[in-house]
Order: C-alpha cells, then sequence, then structure tokens
C-alpha cells in the first residue's frame, strides 16, 4: 500500500462557497500528517438537477451524448473552486477533469462503465507534491467522448482511483457519521455500526442504503479497497468497510429503505423453455438493470413474472414489457 489517501465529497459537502472552505481545510489538514492526497468531489448541491431542467427546456429528448457533456460541467465548477481555496490557502494543488486524468470508459452515455485507469498525469503531479481535485461522476470513452457514470459515479470514481493508485485508504465524507443500522434521519434509535464488511454493506447499499452507492462497493470489495465512511461537518470516527475480522455477533446488521424502485408484473405468461430470458435480455439491450426476480409457482403452464427497476427506468421497461407481452400472448403488464 502506497501512502496515498483518495477523500470523496458529496454535493452537499461542497454545497457553498463556506462549506468548500471547510473541505479545503480539511484536505490540506491530511496533507500535513504526511499523506498524499487524492479528492473526488461531486456538483455542489442541487447543481445537476438545475442543469437538467435546463437541458429539457430547451429539448424534449436530449440526446445522451449532448446530456452528458452538459451533466459533466457540474463537477469541474466544484474542482476548480476547491483547488483555488486550497491554492489560497497556500498548497500546490491541480484540479483535473475525469479524462485528465485517465478514466477510460465504456461509450454507453449516461450510464457508463470504468474500463480502465492511466494513472500516468496523476501519478506525475503527485509526485510533483500536489494535491488532486478530481472531477467525480464523468470520464472519457475511446471515441474520445465525455460520458457520465450514471447514479454512484462519484462514489464509483473514488473507489476506482484508489484501487487503481493502491491508496492506503479511500474516505467517503457525507452527511451522516457512518453506516448506521437504519437511516438516521428516519429512525431516531438508529446506531451506527464501528465495522462492517464488504458483503454486509453491499446488501445495505443494493436494498436502498444512501450512504454508498452498491457499484463503488462492489468495486472496493472485488480489489480490496479499505473504505472509511465519514461525516464531512464533524471529525467523529466513522465506518470501516473492509474485511472485518471481529463484528458486532447481530443476526440482523441493519434496515435500509429504497424509495426509487418500482415493480413491473407481466401476468399468465405461457411456460415455455427461456422465455423469461427473454424477457431479460430485452430489458438488457436497453441498458436496464433489473434488480429483484419474482417468478410464482406454475399453474396451468402460466406464470406470473414480476421484477422490479429504478423507478427513472420504469417507462421504457413498462414500454418494453408490454412488446414482449403481446409477443408471447401473455395477459397484460401491470
Amino acid at each position: 500500500m502506497r501512502n496515498i489517501i483518495v477523500q470523496k465529497y458529496g454535493g452537499t459537502s461542497v454545497g457553498s462557497i463556506e462549506r468548500i472552505n471547510a473541505v479545503a481545510d480539511r484536505v490540506i489538514q491530511t496533507k500535513k500528517e504526511g499523506k498524499d492526497v487524492v479528492v473526488v468531489v461531486s456538483a455542489m448541491g442541487k447543481t445537476t438537477d438545475d442543469l437538467l431542467e435546463k437541458a429539457f427546456q430547451v429539448n424534449d429528448n436530449p440526446p445522451k451524448r449532448e446530456l452528458d457533456m452538459l451533466l459533466s460541467t457540474g463537477e469541474q465548477i466544484s474542482i476548480a473552486l476547491l483547488a483555488m481555496a486550497i491554492q489560497q490557502k497556500g498548497y500546490p494543488v491541480i484540479s483535473l477533469t475525469g479524462a485528465q486524468c485517465g478514466i477510460i470508459t465504456s461509450s454507453n452515455h449516461s450510464k457508463a462503465t470504468i474500463d480502465e485507469i492511466n494513472t500516468d498525469r496523476m501519478e506525475k503531479e503527485l509526485k510533483a507534491g500536489k494535491i488532486l481535485i478530481v472531477a467525480g461522476f464523468q470520464g472519457i470513452s475511446k471515441e474520445m467522448d465525455i460520458t457520465t457514470l450514471g447514479r454512484g459515479g462519484s462514489d464509483t470514481t473514488a473507489v476506482a482511483l484508489a484501487a487503481a493508485l493502491q491508496a492506503k485508504k479511500c474516505q467517503i465524507f457525507t452527511d451522516v457519521d457512518g453506516v448506521y443500522t437504519a437511516d438516521p434521519r428516519i429512525v431516531e434509535k438508529a446506531r451506527k455500526i464501528n465495522k462492517v464488511s464488504y458483503d454486509e454493506v453491499l446488501e445495505l447499499a443494493a436494498l436502498g442504503a444512501k450512504v454508498l452507492h452498491p457499484r463503488a462497493v462492489e468495486v472496493a470489495g472485488n480489489h480490496n479497497v479499505r473504505l472509511e465512511v465519514r461525516s464531512s461537518f464533524n471529525d467523529n470516527e466513522g465506518t470501516i468497510i473492509g474485511e472485518v475480522d471481529r463484528m458486532e455477533k447481530v443476526l440482523i446488521r441493519g434496515i435500509s429503505l429504497d424509495e426509487n424502485i418500482a415493480k413491473i408484473s407481466v401476468m399468465e405468461v405461457p411456460d415455455k423453455p427461456g422465455i423469461a430470458f427473454h424477457l431479460f435480455s430485452l430489458l438488457a439491450k436497453s441498458d436496464i438493470h433489473v434488480d429483484m426476480i419474482v417468478q410464482n409457482v406454475n399453474r396451468n403452464n402460466i406464470n406470473d413474472i414480476t421484477f422490479t427497476v429504478a423507478l427513472d427506468e420504469l417507462q421504457s421497461a413498462v414500454e418494453i414489457a408490454q412488446k414482449f407481452a403481446e409477443e408471447v400472448g401473455a395477459e397484460k403488464v401491470s
């Protein structure tokens, strides 16, 4: 492991100039401790939502390539302002877009995945003693188009950079003190978990816990990146995520809630070999991620197939399911 710390700050953490200055102080403190620091930031506050609103004001169906070009500017504002704040405090620093720091992605606009990371530029700047401020959520395709990584993109950027740079750990700074047994903003008596395994936090994240995105947890587990979830607004100890030797002996680690999923049921589907595979292949071809799948017990050679998707993919998924139902002679989609 190298003496590199990757820190990620979300939109709330950099939501104002005051908060950007507070993040700058925290980053500088880490640098003073003798660490090389790579910082990944999200867009400020509701910047991404504001940019999306503008896009739909000029085009009812904005091309995904152009949306990526537009949305990537949100993080660029954050990295430039944070770099300026750190420079004002007397420390060498440089801001880099995803493309500039070597994040090569697939060409799937708005949902790109990271294919590889060329660390040459980052290594050069770190060797020169600079703090690196990197735009999360974005990269560049082999076709030289700007891409965005979709939901959880900044978390994924931070963990992927930590893996590529062989960092000592990756710290995720958020608006809560760590991973809790339930959302502390909803459940008053929720308890913070001090240590948790990759598998456990992946389950919590996949089921709706907002602290970390499941894509980021999966990358961390695959590359054995030590994660630490902490608050941006205090110095309390957070939650360590990794290969934990001694974990609290509880049967239930935590409870999570996801209000951003939708359930679709295709009713009375003929029971034929490969028919469910056909449905989910159609969804996969449209880059629609299916989470949970339930298929009821066969009755009179028909089945009901139920699955869940992200709420923002509901309309597209329903259209595909309806075409599938017509094709195979299913009763209806609900």
